[in-house]
């Protein structure tokens, strides 16, 4: 392990044009738990299965059934950047990683410094009217006791991309045009099994393909690097 952690490093030495894609399990080590793991949200009782209430018919259909679960298991007060946020943001100083693209909606990687960040399922630290698209900061939806309401009537949602909403086409569009230049790519805490955001690997074109996941993904065989540990020990690393 520590012979691939040192290829990774020397990927990083070496380089000016890194990209860094993560997932959920970038954030796990500051105590937000993922969606697909044993202990993961998705594996958690609801009175309706999580991929349910997080989609947008569910959301139109019953938001206070939405809130419910979103002021339980949303809300992040208090959670900081770990390791891996920082040093993705150290690196990005120090001119050699150009973005981090995220599937993350925790703003953790902003929280550690990190600039260039491509949110690819938008920010739960932000909102909006869904009648007017009045903005809202994430208190709007988090403090309040019922379903919240923008003062024209319409209800207030996180600026997330829901089950059943596309992803946002100019994020993605910034996000292939950064993986595909990119020479190296830190792929780090994603069972890359969430479409269309794993597809974005297909448009690297480089040699440098490092993953770093604690389990296997459908990836493994393309990478040039696979590193199965968790990505703030390898980040401690690096």
């Amino acid at each position: 392990m520590d012979e691939k952690i040192s290829t990774l490093k020397q990927w990083i030495d070496d380089s000016d044009n890194i990209v860094f894609f993560g997932g959920a399990g970038v954030s796990t080590e500051s105590g937000i738990p993922d969606f697909r793991s044993v202990d993961g949200l998705y594996n958690q009782k609801w009175k309706y299965p999580p991929e349910t209430i997080l989609s947008r018919s569910f959301f139109d259909r019953d938001p206070e059934e939405y809130y419910r679960f979103h002021h339980e298991k949303l809300v992040i007060d208090g959670v900081s950047p770990n390791i891996a946020h920082k040093r993705l943001a150290e690196l990005e100083a120090e001119g050699k990683v150009k973005a981090v693209i995220t599937q993350n909606i925790d703003g953790l990687h902003q929280a550690a410094g990190s600039r260039n960040v491509i949110e690819l399922h938008g920010s739960i630290l932000r909102a909006y009217c869904t009648r007017c698209r009045k903005p809202f900061p994430a208190d709007a939806m988090n403090n309040a006791k019922t379903v919240p309401h923008c003062d024209c009537g319409g209800i207030i949602r996180p600026d997330i991309v829901l089950y059943e909403e596309p992803l946002n086409s100019a994020v993605m569009s910034e996000a292939i045009k950064l993986i595909s230049e990119a020479d190296v790519l830190i792929v780090g805490g994603t069972s890359l099994g969430v479409y269309p955001a794993a597809g974005l690997l297909n448009y690297y074109n480089g040699n440098k393909l490092a993953l770093v996941n604690l389990s296997k993904t459908p990836y493994d065989n393309y990478a040039n690097l696979v590193i199965n540990e968790k990505i703030g020990e390898v980040f401690s690393k690096i």
